[in-house]
């Protein structure tokens, strides 16, 4: 009988780090397209701002349980594929931008929520006692929205974008680093590795 560690099979891990994954650039795709948009039809800016706030900061646990699925599980799928990152052509280099974007998305999610926060910080700051503020929505400002939300509005768009592409690329590398076990794959890595070109 074999093992989980003493064989090629690490379907639990990999299963564990797939779903984070999806719920990482779900979570971030969702939250662009409706959480930011969702405050648009309400009439006072700051509930604007609330509502993109509070939707996020529930959202917050599960998006770390996700980026922290990715990152555990993928430390323990790259300790497992050692003799791989060894012999194998390509492994190790996508393996290692794979933990680059995964590092680099998570600092990316933390910042934009780092930036929410002085979003509706600022927001509550500003507001004038009937809740006035001029914004479209969480992430938008209007001509009248003050220069200092402005400017964390825009550092927000631009990192909380940057979450899927990143989270995306994780995806991505993932796959080939999936589809490199095929027997093929695996054949023309080691003849890549053993008689370069």
């Amino acid at each position: 009988m074999t093992t989980t560690s003493s064989s090629d099979n690490h379907f639990l891990a990999q299963a564990v780090h797939d779903l984070g994954t999806a719920l990482w650039f779900g979570g971030s795709v969702m939250g662009i397209a409706g959480v930011n948009k969702s405050g648009q039809e309400l009439t006072t800016g700051i509930d604007k701002v609330r509502v993109a706030s509070s939707a996020w900061g529930r959202f917050a646990p599960a998006q770390w349980g996700g980026i922290a699925a990715t990152l555990v599980t993928g430390l323990q799928l790259t300790n497992s594929n050692k003799g791989r990152l060894a012999l194998q052509e390509g492994y190790g280099r996508v393996g290692a931008v794979k933990a680059a974007l995964t590092v680099a998305g998570a600092g990316a999610t933390a910042f934009a929520a780092y930036s929410g926060a002085k979003i509706g910080k600022l927001a509550e700051q500003q507001a004038g006692a009937d809740g006035g503020l001029d914004v479209k929505d969480a992430t938008l400002p209007s001509s009248g929205t003050p220069a200092e939300i402005r400017t964390w509005q825009a550092r927000q768009r631009f990192t909380q974008a940057a979450v899927p592409l990143l989270a995306g690329g994780v995806v991505v590398c993932n796959a080939w680093l999936v589809q490199a076990y095929r027997p093929a794959s695996t054949v023309k890595g080691l003849l890549g590795k053993l008689l370069p070109s």
